[in-house]
């Protein structure tokens, strides 16, 4: 018995496991590659991009068919208040919610993916916070662990607050696209 469902579950499951494997690598080479970037206009200009490829990752995973003017306005409407609310965080929770929002949303395409052949027990959407949770747990955990690192109980937050966003947002762009043809 093989252990994805398909083809497509495997790739997202590879590419959860690259997220994860990059975050937990930046617990190690965060600091020396801050000091190499220290430039205050290059890590605005990093952390811009790694918004604006989010922000698209999140649109193309609720947006699959020709959009409704209705799921246009919800998409700009939920981008603006995503964008009020990252612009209110600093740097370091910023990442995290960059960081975490990618992982769930690999997570809940493979989570998808095994769904599709009935394979899985619980929502898709709740099995990806309680597998993505964890690793945002274990993350923090070992910061405490590591010299130069610190435990900060917020950042778990941070992480969660990530994942529930994401999985919200996709979950909510999905109803609407659902409702919206149900109702044509």
């Amino acid at each position: 018995m093989s252990l994805f469902t398909s083809t497509q579950e495997k790739r997202f499951w590879l590419l959860a496991l690259l997220v994860a494997t990059t975050i937990l690598s930046t617990l190690f080479i965060g600091q020396p590659l801050r000091r190499l970037l220290s430039s205050q206009d290059l890590q605005a200009v990093i952390f811009l991009g790694g918004m604006l490829t989010l922000a698209l990752a999140v649109v193309l995973q609720g947006w699959q068919s020709k959009p409704h003017v209705l799921e246009i306005i919800i998409w700009l409407s939920l981008i603006a208040v995503c964008g009020m609310f990252f612009l209110r965080l600093g740097l370091p929770e910023r990442s995290h919610l960059i960081e975490y929002s990618a992982l769930s949303i690999f997570i809940l395409n493979a989570l998808q993916e095994r769904s599709k052949q009935r394979q899985l027990l619980v929502s898709p959407y709740l099995a990806t916070f309680l597998l993505a949770f964890p690793l945002g747990l274990f993350d923090e955990i070992l910061q405490g662990l590591i010299p130069n690192r610190v435990f900060d109980p917020n950042d778990i937050l941070f992480n969660a607050l990530a994942i529930g966003m994401t999985i919200g947002v996709i979950s909510l762009l999905r109803w609407v696209k659902h409702k919206l043809r149900t109702e044509a």
